[in-house]
C-alpha cells in the first residue's frame, strides 16, 4: 500500500511538472507573439497613417485632435499628377533604379566571383573596393558634380545612373562575394572535367545556385537607388528629378503640403511593396544564403 501511495505521489508530481512546463511554454509563446505584434505595429502604424492622410482633405489632415473616420477623397492624388506632374519623377526614378540595377548586378556578380574563386588582386584590392563605401556621399558629390559638369552629364538620367553605380557596385561586389564563397568548388571542377569552360561552368552551374543571392542583391540595389536623395538633388534638374527630390520640394512658403506629400509617399513606397510580395521567397533565401558557412 505504501508502494502504491508513493507511485501515486510520483504520478501526481509528474503531472504537475508537465502542466507547469506546458504553462511556461504558453506564457513564452504569448509574450513572443505580443512582442512581435507590438514591433509590427510600431513599424506599420506610421505607414498606415501616411496612407490615411493621403485620402484626407487639407483641412482634415491638419486637424488636432486628428479625425479617424471621414469620407476619403482622391483630391491629393489628382492634384499630385495635374499640378506637380508626379508621373515624370516616378518615371525618372523607375528608369534610373532599373537601369542601375540591370547594369550593376552582372558586373558585380563577375567581380564577386573573381574575388571569391581566383582572389583577384588579393586582399588589398578587396579592401580597396570596400574602402570606397567608407566615404560619405557628401564627400564624393562635389568632385562628381564638377566632373559631370565638364562631361555634360549633369541634368541627365545617364549621369545619375553612372553616379548611382559608383556606390552600388562596391556594395554588390561584397554582398555577392559572400554568396559565391559558399558554393563548393567541386561543382565547378566536375563541370570542367565534363568539358565545360570556366565561363560555361559559371553560367550553367554557379549562377543558377546563387540566383536567390543575386536576386537579393538586385532588390537591395533597386531600393538604394529608389530612395537615394543627395546625388539626385545635386545632379538633376526640374525634368530629371526623382521621387525623393519631388517629395522634398513639397515644403513651400505655405508650409508642408501634407496631403500631397502623403499621396506621393504612398505611391513612392508602392514599388517596394510589390517587389517584396513578388520576390519574398527568393529574397529571404538569398539574404540567409550568404550567412551560412
Amino acid at each position: 500500500m505504501d508502494a502504491g501511495f508513493i507511485c501515486g505521489i510520483e504520478g501526481l508530481s509528474d503531472a504537475l511538472m508537465f502542466r507547469s512546463k506546458k504553462l511556461k511554454k504558453r506564457l513564452a509563446d504569448f509574450f513572443t507573439y505580443f512582442l512581435l505584434t507590438l514591433f509590427s505595429l510600431i513599424i506599420l502604424l506610421p505607414v498606415l497613417w501616411v496612407v490615411r492622410t493621403s485620402f484626407a482633405t487639407e483641412l482634415i489632415a491638419y486637424e488636432i485632435p486628428p479625425r479617424f473616420i471621414f469620407r476619403p477623397t482622391l483630391e491629393n492624388y489628382l492634384e499630385l499628377f495635374k499640378v506637380n506632374h508626379f508621373e515624370v519623377y516616378f518615371r525618372n526614378s523607375l528608369i534610373t533604379a532599373l537601369a542601375t540595377t540591370l547594369i550593376s548586378v552582372p558586373i558585380a556578380a563577375l567581380g564577386g566571383y573573381a574575388f571569391a574563386r581566383y582572389r583577384t588582386g588579393g586582399l588589398p584590392l578587396q579592401f580597396g573596393v570596400l574602402g570606397t563605401q567608407m566615404l560619405p556621399g557628401i564627400v564624393l558629390i562635389l568632385p562628381i558634380f564638377v566632373l559631370f559638369k565638364e562631361l555634360g552629364l549633369t541634368n541627365t538620367l545617364y549621369g545619375l545612373i553612372l553616379a548611382y553605380m559608383t556606390f552600388n557596385l562596391p556594395f554588390l561586389v561584397w554582398i555577392l562575394m559572400g554568396f559565391f564563397e559558399n558554393i563548393p568548388k567541386e561543382l565547378e571542377e566536375a563541370a570542367w572535367i565534363d568539358g565545360a569552360s570556366p565561363s560555361r561552368a559559371f553560367f550553367s552551374v554557379v549562377f543558377p545556385i546563387t540566383a536567390p543571392g543575386i536576386m537579393a542583391g538586385a532588390v537591395l540595389s533597386f531600393i538604394m537607388c529608389w530612395n537615394e536623395f543627395l546625388f539626385a538633388l545635386i545632379l538633376t534638374g526640374s525634368g530629371t528629378s526623382t521621387v525623393p527630390v519631388s517629395l522634398a520640394a513639397m515644403a513651400t512658403q505655405r508650409g508642408v503640403l501634407i496631403g500631397k506629400l502623403a499621396a506621393g509617399t504612398t505611391l513612392g513606397i508602392l514599388p517596394m511593396v510589390l517587389i517584396s510580395l513578388f520576390v519574398q521567397k527568393y529574397l529571404v533565401r538569398g539574404l540567409t544564403f550568404g550567412a551560412i558557412k
